[in-house]
């Protein structure tokens, strides 16, 4: 009874109250995003600083990379096209990419879990842009939150159609509330039934949030290989890597904690 008026009297002042994750159900969880060094070495595309992510060198047959989230550089996309990789870009926020090229399409619209005149889904731009064409795909994805609905929206035979992706997650400190920690633990589940991960790097950006002898960064990118494409592979515990950066130059990096990985 004394919780429930407690909570009542946060909610009418704005605030919201959850119990706390239990700390093995998390432990459970970064086990399963611990990275995998591959037979595949890690090349970094895009430069130094924000924009710029660690790949596997397994860009080989890759045509074409969907890249939802246009930032005020592309130079990801720029080194790609030097590669003759093309890119598909969307963003409903802005009116198109902040460099001209002919190897990018722009799309005026969101990436989430449905269609409409503002959003579209992983699965209908694809389609659209690429209704014929059957071969592997990347995906670089930085939507500033909207990840997980498109995660949780997107099937496995469209994951599929991609050997590498790369995504951005925000708020991952709502892995310590155990409604947060559900409902990260679903959004990866597809993702996981056929991808490793081979990299993780907390953007510097954003702060860690800490609990007992658990540290969770704000913001992380990790790298996904499909695993039809991992030869062989073992537990990845060399962080930082050499080829890491910091996302804001004028601050330090941010490491990524032990127990992530170790």
């Amino acid at each position: 009874m004394i919780e429930f008026l407690a909570r009542n009297a946060f909610l009418g002042r704005g605030y919201f109250i959850s119990r706390l994750s239990d700390e093995n159900e998390i432990v459970d969880v970064l086990q399963r995003l611990k990275p995998r060094a591959t037979d595949k070495e890690l090349i970094r595309i895009g430069g130094d600083g924000d924009g710029g992510y660690l790949v596997p060198d397994d860009l080989d047959g890759i045509e074409y990379c969907f890249s939802p989230g246009v930032a005020r550089t592309a130079s990801f996309e720029t080194e790609l096209a030097r590669k003759g990789i093309r890119s598909f870009l969307a963003d409903y926020s802005v009116e198109g990419p902040p460099v001209t090229s002919e190897m990018f399409s722009f799309e005026k619209k969101f990436l989430g879990a449905h269609n409409d005149h503002v959003y579209t889904t992983l699965g209908a731009w694809v389609e659209r842009s690429l209704p014929r064409y059957d071969g592997d795909l990347l995906l670089q994805m930085d939507i500033e939150g909207g990840e997980y609905d498109v995660m949780l929206e997107t099937s496995e035979s469209v994951w599929r159609r991609f050997r590498i992706v790369i995504i951005e997650f925000h708020g991952l400190h709502t892995l310590f509330n155990r409604y947060g920690l559900k409902s990260f633990r679903f959004c990866f589940q597809k993702l996981l039934n056929h991808f490793e991960v081979v990299h993780l790097h907390p953007n510097n950006a954003a702060f860690s949030a800490r609990r007992g002898g658990l540290e969770i960064p704000g913001v992380m990118e990790m790298t996904f290989l499909r695993k039809d494409r991992i030869g062989r592979s073992e537990p990845c515990e060399n962080f930082p890597h050499r080829l890491d950066r910091p996302n804001v130059d004028h601050k330090p990096d941010t490491p990524l904690p032990d127990c992530w990985y170790r």
